[in-house]
């Protein structure tokens, strides 16, 4: 496996994952598929040195998009993962642990202190996923709850 920065040749790849993805998380996905698009563009121009992808023998099988430049609720300037994904059939293989373990150390090398995301409340796996991470719940908006973990320095 191989985590490397997005390109912009990655949209399309982005968007058919994505889809896969998502398939099972109707109430938190993007339906159509220009708005897919939409949002990886919104990605790559928040912060394309935090954008990853995970190949596995040169298929793309994940993403994750972390954001240095975010500024949280409370003015404090964190990296906020917007967004992280593995193909079902990838799943349980590690490839989300190691795309996690890359926006850490991104966020360590940027000097940042705090990670932080939001993710959907009926989302168990992935909330079980960040907890075994480190992460922890500080909070609810809607149907999201945020989650935070402190960067070691």
């Amino acid at each position: 496996m191989i985590i490397r920065e997005v390109s912009e040749e990655d949209l399309e790849a982005f968007v058919e994952d994505y889809i896969k993805a998502y398939s099972d998380l109707k109430e938190y996905k993007y339906t159509l598929k220009k708005d897919i698009k939409n949002y990886f563009k919104w990605l790559y121009k928040r912060d394309k040195e935090g954008f990853f992808v995970a190949e596995v023998d040169g298929k793309i099988v994940g993403f994750a998009a972390g954001d240095a430049n975010w500024i949280n609720s409370e003015g404090e300037k964190v990296l906020e993962i917007h967004e992280i994904f593995v193909i079902p059939e990838m799943r349980g293989k590690g490839i989300g642990t190691k795309l996690i373990e890359k926006l850490l150390e991104y966020g360590k090398k940027k000097g940042l202190k705090m990670v932080e995301l939001w993710v959907g409340e009926k989302n168990y796996k992935a909330i079980e996923f960040y907890k075994a991470l480190n992460f922890r719940e500080i909070g609810h908006g809607g149907k999201w709850i945020r989650m935070i973990k402190l960067l070691d320095s």
